[in-house]
């Protein structure tokens, strides 16, 4: 992460900058942005732009107070695809009450806030997202639709990958913002990607997740296509994760490992999974956030459906891998891509510390047997285990637990009063 100062980023805006974006996230990882000239920077970095909070899916009540960006000055990016002259840069920014505190409802903070709690303990946590996603076709009018016309599979190539320019592009525009990509293929689903970016520790990892989400649907419409993060657009393919690689160290050593363990795991990496497999129903609807999040957790399509561990299955909630050198990296990989990259980390970490500070034991990987322990089926059903679930109240705070809960059920009830295709095909000719 870059550091920049006040005076960098006015001698930067001097130069050909016109607009500043000064972007943040709503409880469900939505970017938004309020958008500012370069004469209004000063008022920007003195914490006094103002935005509508009640105008924010789940931000406050109509009668409550307003609140304030905060910019995080380490953010400065100048978007590449915006015009060379009179450019348009970028800050990413926490949220703050009238009185300079933390704004109860921003996921930024709530990540930081447990990044801090560790840190302070001398943790270090470090993780990598993969970043899944559908490139689809457009319509006449620009609207997006599912179709393709690729067959291609996994790390497929052109001709087969259509996508692969429109892949190619994305990638040289993260690199242009100084983000660290370590690969791109295609995915196994037709017109299916992934970028994966390197390691990195704190809050640049969710703060790359959600700006690579904005770069992806930008570059994409450029070549005529729509980027889609819904986790399953389509039946009978497999749908997008945000499978979540995570290490944790401690004096610079990484705590996961212990050469003399068969596995080569610590009594750590041990506790640190079943804190995970405890608490992982709890934090299910956060880290699949919608109805067609759990279309996409079904058997058959490379996804978790059950609660446990493996160093050798592709589908198990969390598998152990190991890096050239033999160290061990935990792999979370029920996450969707539509959930909100900052509490899947805060909550992800907070849930494998509980192992650690709790003793909790994971049992025996599960990739011969498996487990009879299933995920939650639906949204419903993950929210009910969340409404139980001591940790996701106390790492997301009482009034953002509630706020989420609500929209939610909301969520959830609106879509049990639709009416779908496959209820049409299957019933109203035959009934």
């Amino acid at each position: 992460m870059e550091k920049y100062t006040r005076e960098n980023i006015e001698q930067l805006i001097e130069e050909d900058v016109e607009f500043v974006r000064l972007q943040f996230t709503d409880l469900f990882g939505t970017m938004k942005n309020v958008a500012i000239t370069s004469e209004n920077l000063g008022s920007a970095l003195e914490d006094k732009i103002q935005i509508h909070a009640s105008s924010v899916e789940g931000f406050l009540h109509e009668e409550e107070e307003d609140v304030y960006l905060k910019p995080d000055l380490s953010t400065f990016k100048i978007l590449p695809w915006r015009p060379q002259s009179g450019k348009v840069a970028r800050i990413i920014c926490d949220i703050r009450q009238s009185d300079g505190t933390p704004f109860c409802k921003s996921s930024r903070d709530i990540l930081r806030k447990v990044l801090e709690k560790y840190e302070q303990n001398g943790y270090t946590f470090y993780s990598h997202p993969e970043c899944e996603f559908f490139l689809f076709h457009t319509d006449e009018n620009g609207m997006p639709t599912t179709m393709t016309h690729e067959q291609a599979g996994y790390l497929e190539m052109s001709p087969l990958d259509l996508g692969e320019n429109a892949r190619r592009d994305i990638v040289l525009t993260l690199k242009e913002m100084g983000y660290a990509v370590d690969s791109s293929h295609h995915e196994i689903a037709p017109a299916q990607h992934e970028i994966d970016f390197r390691y990195a520790k704190g809050l640049e990892t969710a703060d790359q997740m959600v700006t690579a989400r904005n770069v992806i649907r930008t570059v994409a419409k450029r070549h005529g296509l729509h980027a889609t993060f819904m986790p399953k657009p389509k039946a009978g393919v497999n749908g997008s994760g945000m499978h979540i690689h995570m290490i944790l160290r401690k004096d610079g050593k990484n705590l996961f490992l212990d050469e003399k363990d068969p596995l080569r795991l610590s009594q750590e990496a041990y506790y640190f999974i079943g804190g995970i497999l405890k608490n992982i129903r709890g934090i299910t609807a956060v880290l699949n956030p919608l109805v067609n999040s759990y279309k996409r957790l079904v058997p058959g399509f490379v996804a978790p459906t059950t609660v446990g561990w493996s160093t050798k299955s592709r589908s198990a909630l969390l598998k152990v891998t190991y890096n050239k050198e033999g160290e061990p990296r935990m792999k979370l990989q029920s996450p969707d891509a539509s959930a909100n990259p900052y509490l899947v980390l805060a909550l992800a970490l907070a849930a494998g510390m509980d192992g650690i500070e709790n003793r909790i034991l994971p049992g025996e990987p599960d990739s011969e047997k498996g487990s009879t322990q299933k995920l939650p089926e639906n949204l419903k059903e993950a929210l009910e285990c969340m409404k139980e679930d001591k940790l996701a109240i106390q790492v997301l705070g009482e009034e953002f637990f509630l706020a989420y809960l609500s929209a939610k059920e909301m969520e959830w009830e609106e879509y049990r009063r639709q009416v779908s295709a496959w209820e049409l095909e299957n019933y109203l000719y035959k009934i």
